[in-house]
């Protein structure tokens, strides 16, 4: 059976994690995906204030994106620590900064990046739906790279499968599991980039700002349930409440779809 199983996977690549070392300085296929995201993010966001009713200017967005990157590390850290490892970090708070170690949560990210965005939109008079649509539209580029360095570190694997898609990972032991780092990759990034795309160009939802917003956040919420049913739990955490099946990731998403839906129907006036 184990010689049917290995026959029948796929090869990990075992792509190192480092792109390159100099001395004591490491450059990491991690971190720069987290710059290529902000990156790419950043261009696109400039494509698209150049439509009519654009909430702000190049100027804005630059600015933006400094309080962005603070809001996605700080938000990702403390989510993190709270959601997943408070046990941990309360025995031993100097870790809380050792983010070296790794530890990142998208869903902290996202109230973090959230709040950012409410304080920047408030002091520079930014109409705040209106620039989260934009943020709706180029998130998911962040989304993709990210899940690939997950995958290229060998991390946030999936639960073991039989199945011909299977991978065997470093540290996930002998058998073969579900490259969910790519499940992701292709949902939450490569699917939800195209329908914002196409949702923003070709339809007239963003004349009601929120909405795109709305969409995104159940767009992420519903990829990440679905994909979490490959994932491996949490080690620290396993299945919530003894259920077999409830995954932190799932429970977290519930707010976010709840918070989508009320964007999506929410009595609004057309501002374009």
């Amino acid at each position: 059976m184990l010689e049917y199983l290995f026959s029948a996977t796929l090869t990990y690549p075992n792509i190192s994690p480092d792109i390159v070392s100099f001395g004591p300085i490491t450059i990491r296929w991690y971190s720069m995906a987290y710059l290529a995201g902000w990156g790419l993010a950043w261009l696109y966001m400039l494509r698209l204030i150049k439509h009519k009713g654009a909430p702000c200017t190049a100027a804005q967005v630059g600015d933006f994106f400094f309080w962005a990157m603070v809001g996605i590390i700080l938000g990702g850290r403390l989510g993190y620590v709270l959601f997943y490892n408070f046990g941990f970090y309360l025995s031993h708070p100097g870790d809380i900064l050792a983010l070296w170690d790794g530890g990142m949560s998208f869903h902290g990210g996202f109230i973090g990046v959230s709040l950012a965005t409410y304080f920047y939109c408030r002091k520079y008079k930014i109409p705040f739906f209106r620039f989260t649509d934009l943020m709706a539209c180029v998130s998911p580029i962040g989304l993709f790279l990210g899940r690939l360095a997950n995958f290229i570190n060998g991390e946030l694997f999936g639960r073991t499968t039989d199945a011909a898609v299977g991978m065997v990972f470093p540290r996930g032991g002998p058998l073969p599991r579900h490259p969910s780092q790519l499940y992701e990759a292709a949902l939450e990034g490569l699917a939800l980039f195209f329908l914002m795309w196409f949702l923003f160009h070709f339809t007239n939802l963003r004349k009601t700002p929120g909405r795109l917003t709305g969409i995104f956040i159940i767009g992420y919420a519903a990829a990440r349930t679905f994909v979490e049913q490959y994932r491996e739990p949490d080690q620290q955490l396993g299945f919530l409440y003894g259920t077999g099946f409830l995954t932190m990731g799932q429970l977290l998403s519930i707010p976010m779809v709840l918070l989508g839906l009320y964007l999506i129907f929410r009595k609004i006036k057309k501002s374009i």
